[in-house]
């Protein structure tokens, strides 16, 4: 492996008006590892997020990935770099009017105009396979639970084949043996596609079983970056705070400032 990491945000500066919400965050993840960003409410992940996926730029500072500044790329550059990302959001984010069938065919059907449709079938069952929903294709997202709902989404993320994953809150909501399953299924398609994964969270449990890497989030900094092991063995008092779950201490105070 070469010395460049595969994501490197260095020293992002974002304000919205009056408001700096992200105040020179710095992170990195080598190619093939998984980086759980926690942070509570306000911490300024989902703008975070935003930058990683290329839909807004910092005031200053760059997010690369493999060595390419996104800020730099202009529109067909950014198409084909989001082809090789898949992005998942809270509830699933599905079509309503359309079936799973057509939900995970959509991003097939948009960037390979040409794909017969036995070869984007075979796709679809190939992804629901790897979420394992493998009966489930002329369902409705209404007819779906919400754990359901979520595989669905990784499954159209997955459609194409991405080396980069980004899962946003993906166990928000569930229940704890849907949340295992969740998390279990991240596992599965990072070393499956092996793909390099970025997943933002509170859920500590969720992070323990997904990550190799975790960054803690903290008004508008990253406080820390560690392994995950050496991680939740941190010293440093807001870490320690949100990982134990506790009322009183430095994140609260900061809350109530």
């Amino acid at each position: 492996m070469s010395g460049q990491p595969y994501l490197d945000v260095t020293a992002i500066h974002k304000s919205f008006g009056k408001n700096h919400v992200l105040r020179g965050v710095s992170l990195s993840v080598d190619k093939g590892d998984s980086l759980v960003i926690l942070g509570g409410s306000g911490a300024g992940k989902s703008v975070l997020m935003r930058h990683l996926v290329g839909l807004i730029h910092p005031d200053e500072g760059s997010v690369c990935v493999e060595g390419v500044n996104l800020a730099s790329l202009d529109r067909g550059a950014m198409q084909k770099f989001r082809r090789n990302m898949g992005m998942t959001f809270q509830e699933g984010a599905l079509f309503d009017s359309m079936t799973v069938y057509e939900n995970i065919a959509f991003p097939l059907r948009r960037h390979h105009r040409r794909m017969p449709e036995k070869d984007i079938r075979h796709r679809v069952e190939e992804c629901l396979d790897m979420v394992g929903m493998p009966s489930i294709a002329e369902y409705l997202p209404s007819e779906l639970s919400g754990g359901m709902r979520r595989r669905v989404g990784f499954a159209r993320g997955i459609a194409l084949k991405p080396e980069f994953l980004l899962f946003d809150e993906p166990t928000t909501g569930l229940d704890p043996i849907m949340t295992t399953i969740i998390s279990d299924i991240i596992v599965n398609l990072r070393e499956n596609l092996n793909a390099t994964t970025v997943t933002i969270t509170h859920d500590i449990r969720s992070a323990k079983v997904i990550a190799t890497q975790v960054a803690m989030l903290f008004k508008g900094q990253v406080i820390h970056q560690a392994p995950v092991a050496g991680f939740f063995e941190s010293d440093n008092p807001v870490v320690s705070q949100f990982v134990q779950g506790v009322a009183e201490g430095p994140a609260t105070e900061a809350l109530l400032k």
